[in-house]
């Protein structure tokens, strides 16, 4: 029930409700692609968004995205910015999709801004 969310899940979730579903808010992203994601975005959140707060996941391993080329750096993507697929299952360092899975970054790795900040950071420089 999204009302049992901790406050800081709840605060991902309406960041990202905000973002609109037609509108890519980084490049390199199509509308549809970022539509799905963000769709499926929402879900998580509403199905194991408690969960991963509790395993301590962050807002930067799950939606971060490079702050200058957005999803077209993978390698700074949080896991739900990568996959596109509805999320199956959550552990502490994997969240498992249809047919993928996502892993926390190791130590050392880079970790990208949430998604809704490089939206906020592109409408300033507007």
């Amino acid at each position: 029930m999204l009302t049992d969310l901790p406050p800081e899940v709840a605060g991902w979730r309406d960041a990202i409700q905000r973002l609109s579903p037609s509108v890519p808010p980084c490049r390199y992203l199509s509308p549809a692609r970022w539509g799905t994601m963000r769709d499926n975005a929402l879900d998580f959140l509403d199905r194991f968004g408690a969960e991963a707060h509790r395993l301590g996941w962050t807002a930067s391993e799950l939606f971060g995205v490079h702050p200058e080329n957005g999803t077209l750096r993978v390698d700074w993507c949080g896991v739900l910015m990568v996959s596109g697929d509805k999320a199956a299952s959550i552990s502490a360092n994997r969240i498992a999709f249809t047919r993928t899975a996502g892993y926390r970054d190791t130590p050392g790795m880079p970790r990208g801004m949430p998604i809704w900040e490089f939206s906020d950071k592109r409408k300033a420089a507007a």
